[in-house]
């Protein structure tokens, strides 16, 4: 056989197992039980209009309020990371270090009922949520943003300086905005996985007025006679987010792109 066989056959093959696996989960799937697991939609009423001028809207707000702390934070500790002093250069590696490594459950943890036992006062909840998910999202958006400085030709600083500019005012004015446009693709991803991390924040407990979509969700399921519909619908919402964001995250990438050629 020539190559050219060998490759369609290798493709025949492959579309016929694809096939054979779809009807096959057909088949064997008990389709009553899934209807009522997955698609009993007509179950739902209870739970709107709250879950979209609620919940859909917590969690926009959530991501909203972490992501401007996490941007502020990340770029404070991405100008640590490149500082001359060495102590800010360690401190800034152990706090990205850190928040890195730890899930972002366990900080949300941390200041909805640790932090507060330790000095002795409660905090609204979506302060807990905006500083627990606003510094896990530092330590990435710290990374990202050091990439993104780095990336500045370091001639243009150098032009700045040479006219009488400070370097703060260089970094400020020069830097910091060109780096803001060569990361933006993955600062889009960072507000995707942000949203998707505001659904822990129902751990922490919070009033009808504070849902966010997943505690809808997780409520529905108990309340409903309706299977996992509610959390399909909360995924659904879910989507409504991300996926604009993500097409927003593959124009920037494009744009970058043809920049670079």
């Amino acid at each position: 056989m020539t190559t050219s066989q060998r490759a369609r056959l290798s493709k025949t093959i492959q579309i016929v197992l694809f096939i054979a696996i779809i009807v096959a989960l057909v088949l064997a799937l008990d389709w009553d039980k899934t209807r009522y697991a997955f698609f009993s939609f007509e179950e739902l009423g209870p739970m709107f209009p709250d879950m979209i001028i609620v919940g859909l809207k917590n969690t926009i707000f959530y991501t909203v309020i972490s992501f401007a702390f996490g941007l502020v934070a990340g770029l404070l500790l991405a100008l640590m990371k490149m500082a001359s002093f060495a102590p800010y250069r360690w401190f800034a590696t152990a706090f990205v270090e850190f928040f890195r490594g730890i899930p972002a459950i366990l900080v949300l943890l941390a200041f909805g009922f640790g932090l507060p036992q330790a000095f002795g006062t409660l905090w609204p909840q979506p302060v807990n949520i905006m500083l627990a998910l606003g510094l896990v999202s530092s330590a990435y958006i710290a990374e990202t943003l050091r990439a993104g400085l780095q990336a500045v030709p370091k001639g243009q600083t150098e032009a700045a300086r040479s006219l009488g500019m400070p370097a703060w005012r260089a970094m400020v004015t020069i830097v910091i905005p060109q780096a803001f446009k060569i990361v933006l693709p993955p600062m889009t991803n960072e507000v995707i996985l942000l949203t998707k991390d505001s659904s822990l924040a129902f751990i922490l407990g919070m009033s009808i007025t504070q849902y966010e979509l997943t505690k809808f969700g997780r409520d529905g399921i108990q309340s409903l006679d309706a299977g996992l519909t509610p959390l399909v619908v909360a995924g659904m919402f879910y989507l409504v987010i991300t996926i604009p964001l993500s097409l927003v995250a593959r124009k920037f990438e494009s744009r970058s792109a043809r920049t670079k050629r």
